[in-house]
């Protein structure tokens, strides 16, 4: 792993990202922003999980006005997300949020932008420039052809940053998504060559969970493991718990997840002929009860009675499956017999203990 490349630092309320701090996981609300309560049930279910900056869409007056009631009832920072009418821009930030999301260019005039910028500054409120491969500037579009490049993707980030330097702005973050994995990469580099300001990781469009964790690990990873980035969000079309969970098996797998809450880890094998119980389904369910456990310890959920237990000797606690039953070990030594209608109860019990 490449040494990190050290950015500027970026309060966003109580939470530091850049610099050497730890890299921030994100997550989005998929609630009408409107709707206060069900957005913060939604949120204190993400910051439950792990998200550490929550984003919520304001697409109008009301979901603005409705900033003031979601920060009273959540702990982690809050980011409005605004496209096209500065002036909800002005009402967030009024209403208590941490962090605008918004791009300089479609937020209205030089006037709105310096209204923007003055509040932002007041309140020592960040904002991210967030350049998306599908939204390019017709104009940077023309050059290439009407072809995306990392180039243009660089030129449009570089135009909304000035509007906001020429307007007395520095403290922002900045994205460079596209779905395209190869293509996110190629403009993350060539923009961390310029620029200092923190970067927020993420492809953008990148499908249902499977397709998602791919190619969300293959990105995002890859730019960790070369220095680059300082807050991620793993796009998912479906519940954002699962941009949580494959946020933190990312940075977990690269070794940058320590000094935050503990998390259980499950390792299961693929499943063959010899195995006799229904493993698949055992994995996922204690998969699912284990989600919110903050225990710092690895669960091996294992097919095969003879290979089970050597394979999941690095595991703390494991089964490993029979015919219509299962060993219970620890660390490879094997404990006990179970039942196969027992397996999961059982195996939840003895990590509760743990």
């Amino acid at each position: 792993m490449k040494n990190r490349k050290e950015t500027r630092v970026v309060n966003i309320g109580p939470l530091a990202i850049g610099g050497t701090h730890p890299i921030a996981i994100q997550s989005m609300t998929n609630t009408d922003t409107r709707n206060v309560a069900a957005t913060v049930d939604q949120i204190n279910g993400l910051a439950a999980a792990g998200c550490e900056i929550i984003r919520v869409a304001v697409p109008d007056e009301i979901a603005a006005n409705a900033i003031a009631g979601i920060r009273r009832e959540i702990t982690i920072p809050l980011v409005a997300d605004i496209h096209f009418d500065y002036r909800l821009a002005l009402i967030a930030m009024e209403n208590g949020v941490d962090k605008l999301r918004i791009n300089p260019g479609n937020i209205g005039s030089e006037k709105g932008i310096r209204e923007i910028v003055a509040m932002a500054n007041e309140r020592g409120i960040p904002i991210r420039i967030g350049v998306n491969a599908g939204s390019l500037e017709k104009e940077i579009l023309a050059k290439n052809d009407g072809q995306v490049t990392p180039e243009g993707m660089v030129e449009s980030a570089e135009t909304h940053i000035h509007l906001l330097e020429e307007a007395g702005f520095d403290n922002m973050v900045v994205s460079m998504k596209a779905s395209d994995v190869r293509f996110t990469i190629e403009s993350y580099e060539q923009f961390s060559e310029k620029y200092d300001y923190p970067l927020h990781l993420g492809i953008t469009e990148a499908g249902i969970l499977r397709s998602s964790a791919v190619k969300s690990a293959m990105g995002i990873g890859y730019l960790l493991l070369n220095g680059l980035g300082d807050t991620l969000r793993v796009s998912i079309t479906g519940d954002p718990l699962e941009e949580i969970d494959v946020a933190r098996d990312i940075l977990r797998g690269i070794g940058l997840y320590e000094g935050r809450r503990p998390r259980v880890e499950v390792i299961s094998c693929p499943t063959c002929g010899r195995t006799e119980i229904d493993l698949i389904g055992i994995a996922q369910e204690i998969d699912a009860q284990l989600r919110f456990v903050e225990k710092d310890i690895k669960v091996a959920v294992m097919g095969c009675i003879v290979n089970g237990p050597g394979e999941g000797k690095a595991a703390d606690i494991g089964i490993a499956g029979g015919k219509n039953k299962a060993v219970l070990f620890k660390k490879g030594e094997i404990i006990r017999s179970i039942a196969e209608d027992e397996i999961i109860a059982v195996l939840m019990a003895e990590i509760e203990k743990m």
